[in-house]
This record gives C-alpha cells, structure tokens and sequence, in this order.
C-alpha cells in the first residue's frame, strides 16, 4: 500500500514539475464595448489569474458595465451592472498569438431603473449568471468576446395612471474587450 501511494505521490509530483514556457500568474486589465439587446454601454474589467500549465488558466474577474437600451418608441431603461465570477480559459497553441475558449460562473450586481409609456420603475437585486467566452492573447495584449447570460429582474413601478406595477428588465449583455496585461507572458 505505501509502495502504491509513493508511485502514486511520483506521477503527480512529475506533472507538477514539468517546465511551463509560461509566468504563471497573470494580471489582465481591459475596457469595452456592452452590447445588451437594444442598446449599447462601457465596460471595464480586472482579472487576475493563475496558470495551471500552459493550456490551462483558472481566474476571477470584476467587471463593471453601464448600459441604456431603448425598446420601441416608448420603452427606456438605465442599468449598471458589477460582476465577480471565477472562471477558466483554455489555450488553442503556444505561440504569440494564442486563441482560448473558456467560461465563468459568479454573482452578478443590478440596478436599473426602465421608463415606458406605462410607467416608470427602479430596482436592484444579485442574480447569478454564466458567460461563454472566446479570445486571444498576442504578446501582453488581448482581445475578448463573451455573452453573460443573467436572469431578467422584475422592477418595481408606477404606471401613467399612478398605480403599482411591475416591469421585467432584461440583463444579459455581450462583451467585447481589449486590454492587456502584466506578468503572465512567456518566461
């Protein structure tokens, strides 16, 4: 038994030890373009990360977005959105250019506040949403996309008529960023 968990211990050991061409750890910074359904906004996120190896990083990311869509000619809204999700990027090569594919999962932070031709109406809440990403790095600088899908809010509001009522405000966004980054580059 101590023979097999010593091999065991060994294997493990050797994965750990293989040389990374990469720094592992890395600080991102980037700003963008918020693209929710029927309107535009910024963005600006900070993503520190780790690199498991060279195909594999795992990360947080912080992100901020303000965003104003116009839904017909009678609908309005204003939102901020702040995000901290973990993810995960896997790398397509190990050139200086490198594409990835990953994802991430976290807590996403609302306020909005919508106007229509039937009211008006505020509200803030904390909804979990998941974002699908794609990218590359080329040297210390990046370029990415993602789609944060967040589950829409129901905002509270008084209609034309001065009666309670309720709108749902949609929060999923794409976003499209450049950046770059410190540390984390070829060693």
């Amino acid at each position: 038994m101590k023979k097999l968990l010593l091999i065991a211990l060994m294997a493990v050991s050797i994965n750990f030890v293989n040389a990374q061409d990469y720094k592992p750890f890395q600080l991102y910074s980037g700003i963008g373009y918020a693209i929710p359904s029927g309107g535009g906004g910024i963005l600006f996120d900070i993503e520190p990360a780790y690199r498991i190896n060279d195909d594999i990083s795992v990360g947080l990311r912080w992100e901020v977005a303000a965003m104003a869509r116009i839904v017909g000619d009678q609908e309005a809204s204003l939102s901020g959105t702040s995000s901290y999700t973990l993810n995960g990027k896997y790398y397509l090569g190990n050139s200086s250019f490198r594409p990835y594919v990953g994802a991430g999962l976290g807590a996403f932070s609302l306020a909005s506040v919508s106007v229509s031709g039937a009211g008006a109406g505020a509200g803030a809440g904390t909804k979990i949403g998941f974002y699908p990403r794609i990218g590359f790095d080329w040297g210390h600088f990046n370029i990415n996309i993602d789609y944060n899908f967040i589950p829409s809010s129901e905002v509270e509001g008084v209609d034309d008529q001065g009666n309670a009522t309720t709108f749902d405000v949609a929060n999923s966004y794409l976003g499209i960023r450049i950046g770059a980054f410190l540390f984390g580059g070829k060693k």
